[in-house]
């Protein structure tokens, strides 16, 4: 389904509701300019309406000192009330940097244009069925809806036969609906390796759908990296990691999910990069209120300060969330 048909849609189931209040304000990226004086400029509150346009709230933020700029986003529920995250990069801040969307008109071959329209309306319909299960173990997804399943079988032929030009529209399509396909469809490139290559590449597009498609697919090669250790497939962390600094909370909670997976054998090094490198940002997200929100962070925070699984599962149950923070912020290096 094209972008265009979802915003229209998404217009019109807006236009015939009540516009969504706020149940819960949460916050990144802040380290010297205060929450308070966030909030200030912001202008609402939990309980009240979304800010009625995103542009103009962000603009206001960015005039603040020290911020160079600002992301809004909206996720639901929270009792039927709307999360509204609201990311902030200071002045000097770690900076997750994205390519400016190509120029070219690189267009993917009918065939596949046309698989993968129709793998998107058999899963929409599958979805809407209530069947959304899917198994990874592949190293891409393969769904339990049957007919899904058969769309998605065709893919890694497909791969193998149009790889040239699936590369050739990540890279160089300005189309992103384009994009958007050849990246869903590179995941199931029969040599996984050029598969984690083509995918890490595009974490960094413009369109944050391609990056959303991206990541799904990467922890999907990262599961069976897990299960298949001698097949030599190799997942970078860094990527992820870079991605814990995103203005988009979307970027960042799927960035989240692939470092579990990537962390579940206490690789040391991972654990030593996430230190060096992200710890500030996980203890802020290990922070937010939204428990499903902030769980996968206070793992990875967990397992950044030694803990088991258990250990760390029975402080979160415990509500000890500072407890855990603290062991990570205080164990030496």
């Amino acid at each position: 389904m094209h972008k265009s048909l979802l915003l229209l849609m998404m217009a019109a189931a807006l236009a015939a509701q009540s516009p969504p209040r706020i149940g819960t304000i949460d916050f990144f990226g802040l380290r010297k300019v205060s929450e308070a004086k966030i909030r200030q400029t912001l202008g609402v509150r939990e309980g009240d309406f979304l800010p009625a346009s995103k542009g103009n709230a962000e603009e206001s933020l960015e005039k603040i000192s020290g911020v160079v700029e600002s992301h809004l986003e909206a996720v639901c529920c929270d009792e039927g009330k709307m999360i509204l995250y609201v990311g902030i990069e200071e002045r000097g801040s770690p900076h997750f940097d994205l390519r400016e969307a190509p120029e070219g008109d690189s267009k993917l071959p009918d065939e596949v244009l046309a698989t993968y329209r129709r793998f998107q309306q058999v899963s929409a319909d599958a979805i809407r069925r209530g069947s959304a299960a899917e198994d990874l173990s592949q190293g891409y997804s393969r769904r339990a809806d049957v007919t899904t399943r058969a769309v998605q079988d065709m893919f890694p032929a497909l791969a193998a036969a149009h790889l040239a030009e699936l590369k050739a529209v990540l890279h160089n399509s300005e189309d992103e609906n384009q994009r958007v396909a050849a990246v869903y469809v590179l995941g199931y490139t029969p040599d996984r390796q050029t598969a984690v290559n083509e995918l890490q590449y595009a974490l960094k597009d413009a369109d944050p759908e391609v990056r959303a498609i991206a990541t799904r697919g990467l922890v999907a090669l990262a599961v069976f990296a897990h299960l298949n250790p001698k097949a030599g497939v190799k997942v970078e962390p860094t990527w992820f990691i870079e991605m814990l600094h995103s203005l988009s909370w979307s970027d960042r909670n799927r960035a989240l999910a692939a470092l579990q997976i990537l962390t579940d054998n206490r690789d040391p090094g991972i654990l030593v990069e996430l230190r060096e490198r992200a710890l500030p940002a996980l203890v802020e997200m290990a922070r937010w209120k939204t428990p499903a929100h902030a769980l996968p962070a206070f793992v990875l925070v967990g397992r950044i300060a030694g803990r088991s699984e258990q250990q760390i599962q029975d402080t979160w149950t415990s509500g000890e969330r500072e407890k855990l923070i603290a062991a990570a912020l205080t164990r030496p290096r």
